[in-house]
């Protein structure tokens, strides 16, 4: 079985208060993009469960993958039998845009439908989040605003169709300790829902990113790409999660010429263009 993980990017993110835990609750909408990895997954040619992974370095070993721990929690649910598994990784790491959570929930889906174990989608949600407070939006993969810790989920209409979305990961990279350690807690006075109704070109100055406060100070080359891609004509430009990958809205472009125009631009950083059709 094939599968082909996709990331999010935030449409908005404010921390709304520090809990007693130590986590942070926030308001945010998720909304997936087509940059996707590959996994394979098939029964195991030994006895035990086996991942592989190619492409991008991922700065962990096998075991500690979250695909890996993925495996394990479903494992604790239902008997599964050993599989090996094959992760290409192609959306980049520290990226703020949930490549590594996607990868687990998609494998948890894999293995549900691979071994026919009949989970529904709030059965498959309930063992992704704790692998991870985003994991359970990939399992339902359509736009959600979230709330909690990332881990609440609230269906909501956005339309993007046909506005590609250029995505750029500048070789930097934002510890999310870092990102967390400067952030003022409040809750917001905005209606993300209202606003996420409205024209796109009516979001910026409105939809904000909150962390962009403390990472742009930190990291000039963020908030720099935030203005290259305003220069560009995006209508919307933000950060997405505590970066550092930045995306622009671009209504009315022609994909195409997007993706010629970002590889002439950002030849030394990632990049992707999506076009919304999931």
């Amino acid at each position: 079985m094939i599968l082909f993980p996709n990331a999010k990017i935030n449409l908005g993110l404010y921390i709304t208060e520090k809990r007693p835990d130590g986590y942070h609750n926030l308001l945010t909408a998720f909304y997936p993009v087509g940059w996707r990895d590959i996994l394979e997954i098939v029964p195991a040619r030994g006895v035990e469960t086996t991942l592989t992974v190619s492409g991008r370095g991922v700065d962990c070993p096998p075991e500690e993958n979250l695909v890996m721990r993925a495996y394990r929690a479903l494992a604790e649910k239902v008997p599964l039998p050993p599989v090996d598994i094959y992760l290409r990784k192609v959306i980049p790491d520290g990226a703020g845009l949930g490549g590594g959570s996607a990868d687990a929930s998609f494998a948890i889906m894999g293995l549900n439908s691979l071994f026919g174990l009949g989970l529904t989608s709030e059965e498959m949600a309930d063992v992704a989040v704790g692998i991870g407070a985003d994991c359970p939006f990939f399992v339902y993969n359509r736009p959600m605003i979230a709330t909690g810790i990332g881990d609440v989920l609230s269906p909501v209409e956005v339309c993007l169709a046909d506005m590609p979305i250029l995505i750029v990961k500048p070789r930097v990279h934002v510890p999310t300790r870092n990102a967390y350690s400067g952030v003022v807690p409040r809750v917001p006075d905005v209606d993300l829902r209202s606003i996420l109704a409205s024209p796109v070109d009516t979001w910026q100055g409105r939809l904000i990113n909150q962390f962009e406060e403390t990472v742009f100070p930190a990291h000039p080359a963020i908030a720099a790409l935030k203005e290259e891609l305003l220069a560009m004509g995006a209508s919307y430009v933000s950060m997405s999660g505590s970066g550092a990958s930045v995306f622009g809205i671009f209504p009315g472009y022609d994909s195409a010429k997007l993706s010629l125009a970002a590889a002439e631009r950002f030849a030394d950083m990632d990049w992707f263009v999506s076009t919304n059709r999931m």
